[in-house]
């Protein structure tokens, strides 16, 4: 029999009781407390938790709802779906805000404008209804969960929340059956809001930083803070107990020793990053959309004591390589080989601590890559199908994508890829474009048909589906994973070409389509599995062992239908018990200023940029987190970061740490003093504690951004301690004072002590730097993340620190306006090369000596077809020259380039029947 787990005062608890009697399901109920942790390999308290049959937790309350109906034999329409969605992601924050000011604060009068824009939205749905419940004419899961969830608020008569009549008239139909009286009995026990005191006490605060409503990315975690948070008496006395125990039996932090492999008893986590493409430099978004968020993640799970292998590498197949490859002269290898070095020491500057940094072109792929194949096609889930596509009879090649370019069918644009437009951004075939183009030779592609490969989508959907359910429910997944998965299966999956028609990729094993490769959609995600093998032999017992390991995705959220349908279907038909992913984390965009990275442009600051700004890493690394598009696109801005650095780190952050080491150096001679707790003392340490947990309980969740503000808290409540008990005037006066003085000192560097370790994951360099300062000893600094949190005296009485100094530097105005400066956009000098069409190559633009009227080139040596070959060469010239000043290569090699591109641009001027001396100069502006 399946085992429900509950504890009173829970108002998840209210949904999970209501499901149960309303489905009828025979299950055993079991009350607990708020801390008991039925979930075995979950390291937080997760009630309400269902037990089932075959030894599976469900932990999501709207889960374990949804199972109950299920197996009673009700069925869960889409719509039910959708509203439960809502309730998790919109209607819970808002809720969650509201419970903590009317019972914690004590603000209920505050509660209506937290909660009008939910109430209005359902109001106005249930107003527009043609039905009694909210998927139909007889109560749902969906209609038990939304009264759970509004219960406590709605059942308050204190609370004026307006008037929402039709949100009224829903909510008593529902609360008038016996299962939703019956649960509120059993959980608040008649008690109202006040039942929900003890567990709204355990929770995160508020996560108002989660961009909703009105609020900017880019604000600071404080600005929307409610005042401090109460403590209570008892919690006081706990915390200076926790405070008080000696860390016993403490050893020293295991260094990781390779190959790690998967550990009987240990929570194994596989963690990959989205393979960032070979063939370009990554800017800020694409360093936070994967490599750094896992990166924080790792950093934290390692500190929590779990057994992670962090994996990722460069995507190095596919047709942008070889197009990189063309403009650069060299070959794909080349081309894969140098900036599979730049990434490599892009990330190694940003301090990301990969445990293996792979790639994609390897033997181990193709081996892996090809077994999968095969396994698909032994299990019938491949199939074939002809393709019309465009190929180049001059270069004897079919054209991918970015092969061809012509004009536009939709907006007329001349030079549209063979996959988009650009210019209006419409999704094309390549068969479709107007005067198409071969890139390559410049000659007119011809149709033709193509055999392929496709993977059978539509046979494996029931399989997808299922996973997903147990994947979704039990793992934690970002809505926009969630959501943009939804969104592919809704109108049903169709096949998907697995093939391509190019030299640069795995090939396909099968005879029948030897002169192909796999398209590199089918073949990167595989590249995790090969990089993994490439850094083990006993890769299986990471990618092959779904009972014992857990893995984590990170990446941006176009990434997301390759991770979450392509890929897992592709491992579901292999059938070869492959691990999948169970936390699939996505970000969203993040922007440069108030438009978007461009390399071509000079806009935006890309990886191998940072480093020449003079800022440190770490700095970076902590804005790019601060203003992490966890729930929205949010925008780098050099003003706010100077603010944010100036403000939070300098001002806040080290302005604490800094001042509680120096007391310590310069009051009591390098040694902490003697501590004699007051009630104020207790006080700090019960913040602190409470900082603690929600930082862990949000870590836990992959809440990064939100986790971060709480150790911003910290540091204020310190300077806040600080400034209130002045320590400086009363190490002046009698013993009291100089006691007091010793106490404050003492607490302050141990909570300084704690910070060094919560900033690890964050800022690596500057937590070094920290515990260094303090001389924090490295074997018990780690027994503060353990469970859900310790924080304990580790600088004791008569501990000697060493020498401190300022952790960070003021980012001055003028600093900051010439990086602004610099990144905003290329001179006039700098532009690309302008490409021709063929009534533009008539005319010649106006030289500086000219009135601006155009001339009419007529000279009858004029060779358009040359010319046609000189544009795309001049095109690709300038192209490298932009390379090289990114890169800030030696002036000598770019001027031997410039020079190439200058002759090149004459031979175009003759080609074109101009004279060579009327091509516009391009130099410097006098």
């Amino acid at each position: 029999m399946m085992k429900l787990f509950v504890s009173e005062g829970n108002p998840h608890c209210l949904k999970v009781l209501a499901a149960l009697e309303a489905s009828g399901v025979q299950c055993d109920v079991q009350v607990v407390s708020h801390e008991e942790k039925p979930v075995p390999f979950l390291s937080c308290p997760s009630v309400p938790a269902l037990l089932l049959p075959n030894g599976q937790h469900l932990f999501s309350p709207n889960a374990i709802c949804r199972y109950m109906f299920e197996v009673s034999g009700q069925e869960c329409i889409e719509l039910c779906d959708q509203w439960l969605e809502w309730e998790a992601t919109d209607l819970q924050p808002a809720l969650l805000h509201a419970l903590h000011m009317a019972v914690l604060q004590g603000k209920a009068s505050d509660v209506p404008k937290v909660l009008a824009g939910p109430l209005s939205y359902l109001d106005q749905n249930l107003n527009k209804a043609t039905t009694p419940y909210l998927t139909g004419d007889v109560l749902s899961v969906a209609d038990l969960v939304l009264w759970a969830a509004l219960h406590p608020v709605l059942s308050e008569s204190s609370l004026a929340l307006g008037e929402h009549k039709s949100v009224r008239l829903w909510f008593d139909r529902v609360a008038s059956s016996q299962s939703c009286v019956s649960a509120a009995q059993k959980v608040l026990q008649g008690k109202g809001l006040q039942a929900l005191k003890s567990f709204m006490q355990r929770q995160p605060a508020p996560q108002s930083s989660q961009c909703r409503g009105t609020q900017s990315c880019n604000s600071s975690p404080a600005e929307d803070e409610e005042g401090e948070r109460a403590v209570s008496h008892e919690e006081m006395e706990a915390a200076a107990l926790t405070w008080n125990k000696i860390v016993k039996d403490c050893l020293p932090t295991a260094e990781r020793l390779h190959p790690i492999l998967p550990q009987e008893g240990k929570r194994n986590i596989l963690l990959t990053s989205a393979l960032p493409y070979v063939n370009n430099v990554p800017h800020l978004g694409n360093i936070i959309g994967c490599v750094l968020s896992a990166d924080v993640f790792s950093r934290y799970g390692r500190l929590r004591g779990w057994n992670m292998l962090f994996v990722c590498g460069t995507d190095e197949y596919g047709t942008a390589t070889e197009n990189k490859a063309r403009e650069e002269g060299l070959t794909p290898q080349q081309i894969c080989d140098k900036y599979h070095a730049i990434h490599a020491s892009i990330y190694q500057w940003f301090q990301i601590d990969f445990d293996f940094f792979g790639r994609t072109t390897t033997e181990k792929q193709t081996e892996i890559a090809q077994n999968i194949f095969w396994r698909l096609h032994k299990n019938g889930f491949l199939v074939e199908d002809t393709v019309e596509q465009l190929r180049c009879e001059n270069c004897q090649r079919f054209l991918a994508d970015r092969f061809v370019e012509g004009t536009c069918p939709h907006c007329n644009y001349p030079e549209a890829r063979g996959d988009q437009c650009d210019k209006c951004g419409r999704l094309i075939n390549a068969v479709e474009l107007k005067a198409p183009h071969c890139k390559v030779c410049s000659q007119t592609p011809v149709i033709r048909s193509s055999k392929h490969l496709f993977l059978d989508l539509p046979k494996l959907e029931a399989q997808l589906e299922q996973w997903l359910e147990r994947s979704t429910g039990t793992g934690d997944w970002t809505s926009n994973a969630k959501q943009i998965t939804r969104s592919w299966l809704r109108d049903g999956l169709k096949p998907r070409c697995i093939t391509r028609d190019l030299q640069w990729g795995t090939p396909v094993p099968h005879p029948d389509f030897k002169e192909k490769v796999f398209y590199v959609w089918f073949d990167a995600p595989i590249g995790y599995v090969s990089i993994t093998a490439n850094y083990t032999d006993k890769w299986e017992k990471w990618w092959k062992n779904p009972d014992q390991v857990e893995m984590y995705n990170f990446m941006a959220k176009d990434n997301v239908p390759f991770h979450s349908v392509v890929f897992p279907c592709s491992l579901l038909g292999a059938q070869d018990n492959y691990t999948l992913v169970n936390h699939l984390i996505a970000t969203e965009y993040l922007n440069y200023e108030d438009t978007k990275f461009s390399k071509s442009r000079g806009v935006g600051v890309f990886g191998d940029m940072a480093k020449d700004t003079g800022i440190p890493s770490d700095v970076w690394r902590f804005y790019l987190l601060y203003v992490r598009p966890e729930g929205q696109d949010s925008a780098f801005s050099w003003a706010d970061m100077a603010l944010k650095n100036n403000s939070e780190l300098l001002n806040n952050l080290g302005n604490f740490i800094n001042r509680g080491g120096m007391f310590v150096s310069k009051f009591f001679d390098g040694c902490v003093p003697a501590m004699e707790l007051l009630q104020e003392d207790k006080k700090l340490l019960a913040l602190v504690g409470w900082e603690l947990q929600q930082y862990i309980q949000l870590m836990d969740k992959v809440k990064i951004r939100d986790a971060l503000k709480h150790i911003l808290n910290i540091s204020r409540h310190g300077n806040q301690y600080i400034q209130v008990n002045e320590p400086w005037k009363k190490i002046k006066g009698g013993d009291a004072e100089r006691q007091r003085a010793g106490t404050v000192t003492g607490v302050s560097v141990n909570v300084a002590c704690l910070l060094s370790v919560m900033l690890q994951p964050y800022m690596p360099a500057v937590s070094q730097t920290i515990r260094d300062q303090l001389n924090a000893p490295h074997s018990c600094v780690n027994t503060m993340l353990q469970g859900t949190g310790a924080f304990t005296c580790v600088l004791g009485v008569g501990h000697r620190i060493g020498t401190v100094s300022p952790l960070f530097q003021k980012l001055e105005v003028d600093q900051i306006e010439a990086l602004k400066k610099r990144f905003g956009g290329q001179q006039p000098e700098d532009e690309p090369p302008q490409k021709k069409t063929a009534s533009q190559s008539a005319t010649s633009a106006p030289t500086p000596g000219d009135t601006g009227v155009a001339v009419t080139a007529a000279n009858s040596a004029a060779d358009p077809e040359k010319a046609r070959q000189l544009t795309q060469a001049v095109a690709e010239q300038g192209e490298k020259v932009r390379a090289l000043k990114a890169q800030k290569a030696d002036k000598a090699v770019v001027t031997v380039e410039v020079t190439k591109l200058l002759g090149l641009k004459q031979q175009l001027a003759l080609a074109e029947g101009k004279s060579p001396e009327s091509a516009p100069a391009k130099g410097k502006k006098k």
